[in-house]
């Protein structure tokens, strides 16, 4: 019997901790499946802060302006985080001047990889993404943030550069958020399986192997 495949597209944003987390939990719930299931892991655009400038706003203000987050909430939040993130083996460096910032020219040139370069490599990018803005604090709206990121992953730079310098992709980021939105997608990360199944959040790997499990043995009964 052959093992089944299972396409998983992650709706995600380079700025969004839960979307690090989650990552990393269905990497380890892969690792336990391993002798019993496949995946081919692609992501989709969604951005969180469409509409925030490009020097992007200071963290605590932004979340107390967004959400009502006190001083004391952010600080709880991200330590609980790092502590996830530790756990799921990847590195929260917060600090106090952290911003937030747009995200669109990374989500454009993911687009990008994923159609050029395939899913493996658009993951590597991705992974690269979390790394420059959680653990350095770069501006994933930054294209020469972006043009160095995507030369660490082994992408070309004259390839890259071409890309950044045009508005190639931006039209098809555009029309995968509205599908996003007609799907009913309001938040990330939103895991969508075979199209049919959606697991959001940065859920435990238990939850991920559970839910891989069973959607394996329908694909096989």
């Amino acid at each position: 019997m052959s093992t089944p495949v299972i396409d998983i597209k992650i709706a995600s944003d380079v700025v969004c901790p839960w979307c690090a987390i989650g990552y990393a939990h269905l990497q380890q719930a892969l690792a336990t499946l391993k002798d019993e299931v496949q995946a081919d892991v692609s992501w989709l655009p969604f951005e969180l802060n469409p509409d925030i400038a490009f020097e992007g706003e200071e963290l605590g203000e932004h979340l107390a302006r967004k959400y009502g987050s006190t001083a004391a909430d952010s600080e709880a939040n991200r330590a609980r985080i790092t502590s996830l993130g530790e756990k799921a083996g990847f590195t929260f460096n917060f600090s106090p001047d952290m911003r937030i910032f747009g995200t669109f020219q990374a989500h454009r040139l993911l687009r990008w990889v994923g159609e050029t370069h395939g899913a493996e490599q658009q993951t590597a990018l991705k992974q690269a993404l979390f790394s420059a803005y959680f653990q350095r604090h770069e501006n994933p709206n930054d294209l020469v943030v972006l043009q160095q990121v995507a030369e660490s992953v082994g992408l070309v730079a004259d390839d890259v550069q071409a890309v950044l310098a045009s508005d190639q992709y931006a039209d098809d980021v555009r029309q995968e958020e509205a599908q996003l939105q007609r799907m009913g997608v309001s938040s990330v990360p939103t895991f969508i399986i075979n199209n049919q199944y959606a697991i959001t959040g940065g859920q435990p790997t238990d939850v991920f192997v559970q839910a891989l499990r069973q959607i394996a043995g329908e694909m096989s009964a």
